[in-house]
């Protein structure tokens, strides 16, 4: 039977802190799978909810839903963006991303129109036609695509001719390149087989409850750890007389 002897005050102080701050952490990590869980619910649920008027939600949405609404209004047809390279079947493409003007609102809504595999060499696709004339539109109301770090910076500053391509398409930088502010999230449209634009829209989760839970099961590994340490580092390591 091993033999522990008493460590010092400030080893144990250390290794209790530090196993109840990593067991903290694995339950946080854990009531973020379970928010990611329902989130993921809800927007499962939106996509056969009725729709509702747009302006009701259009400035401040929900935080945690993600409603089904429509809008009326006309595409800006002249300024396309083509967010490059995201996965359908696991080959590459580009999303196509139009400005929408809503009757009777100085601010823009950003319509995912839908994603459409490369043209033949890897060229940018013929894009499928969208209505001229004033239209009505259905579709959730998401938060717009995950902006990350672009080498180069602005890529739509530097491009002339529409549509513009990025690999990222930030807000902040649309607005400026449209002159005009944006509503604060974009209008994933409803599927529509004839449209010629692929609609499967997913909710995009910068970490997938999968993934906190296995960061739980790492921090809970740690405060294991911490507490394995101690006590092989207080073993008792004289050899009792027989």
């Amino acid at each position: 039977m091993m033999r522990l002897r008493r460590p010092p005050w400030w080893a144990l102080l250390l290794a209790v802190a530090g196993a109840a701050l990593f067991v903290y952490l694995g339950v946080w990590q854990l009531h973020r799978a379970d928010y990611k869980e329902a989130l993921l619910r809800r927007y499962a649920t939106s996509v056969s909810a009725a729709p509702q008027d747009f302006a009701g939600v259009a400035v401040r949405p929900p935080t945690d839903s993600f409603p089904r609404v429509r809008a009326r209004g006309r595409y800006l047809l002249d300024r396309i963006y083509l967010l490059d390279n995201p996965h359908h079947d696991h080959r590459g493409g580009v999303e196509v991303f139009v400005p929408f003007a809503v009757e009777g609102e100085t601010s823009l809504l950003l319509v995912d129109a839908g994603f459409l595999h490369p043209g033949a060499n890897g060229a940018t696709p013929t894009l499928p036609a969208l209505p001229k004339e004033e239209t009505t539109l259905q579709g959730l109301y998401v938060p717009p695509p995950p902006v990350g770090f672009e080498m180069g910076g602005n890529a739509l500053a530097r491009q002339t001719h529409w549509p513009k391509e990025s690999i990222f398409l930030d807000p902040t930088e649309l607005a400026a390149d449209l002159g005009r502010p944006l509503f604060p999230r974009v209008l994933a449209l409803d599927a529509d087989p004839a449209s010629g634009y692929i609609r499967q829209h997913s909710l995009e989760l910068s970490m997938t409850p999968a993934r906190h839970r296995a960061y739980a099961f790492q921090w809970f590994s740690f405060a294991l750890a911490a507490v394995a340490i101690l006590l092989v580092l207080n073993r008792d390591k004289r050899r009792r007389s027989p």
